[in-house]
């Protein structure tokens, strides 16, 4: 399937000199979109995954029906103050600042196999923030899915040693 022509590049947002990927375009396609699924599922159909982990908030567009076809239970992570019960957050540094990210702190048993699942790979440090708290739960980490990798971002250089599947590649 070519994906590429299924993802829309909004030049100049969200602040000029950034062309923007924009899923929404594939996923108002439902033959696309299920096919995106299936393709950031198959690499890790073997692994027995007990739970596919999704940040906040195109990891949950992705990471649901990536559980539901890997037959796995789906855990969202939430920018801190957004789930209702006691959490373990971890917090990582962006371009200006920090930000904190949340799970519920009974959502991962240790030993479990986890899939971490988002829509973008961009400089790696929102996915090494979510696999350093599933770390810290005790989480067996079996891979990482995204859509879309900038490439020219090296967020791989974060994610060393890593099993990771990138369906469309820039």
């Amino acid at each position: 399937m070519d994906f590429r022509s299924s993802i829309r590049t909004v030049k100049d947002w969200p602040k000029k000199g950034i062309s923007f990927k924009d899923i929404t375009t594939l996923l108002k396609d439902a033959v696309m979109f299920r096919a995106a699924v299936k393709e950031m599922a198959a690499p890790f159909m073997n692994e027995r995954v007990d739970l596919v982990i999704g940040p906040e908030a195109r990891g949950f567009i992705f990471g649901a029906p990536v559980a539901t076809e890997l037959g796995a239970g789906f855990v969202p992570v939430r920018k801190r103050g957004k789930l209702p019960s006691r959490t373990v957050s971890v917090s990582y540094d962006l371009e200006y600042g920090t930000d904190t990210l949340e799970m519920h702190e009974d959502a991962v048993m240790k030993g479990q196999k986890v899939l971490l699942v988002d829509d973008l790979l961009a400089t790696g440090g929102t996915i090494s923030a979510v696999m350093r708290m599933c770390e810290s739960m005790g989480a067996e980490i079996v891979g990482l899915s995204f859509m879309i990798e900038l490439e020219f971002l090296n967020g791989r250089d974060m994610l060393k040693g890593r099993k990771i599947n990138s369906v469309v590649r820039y």
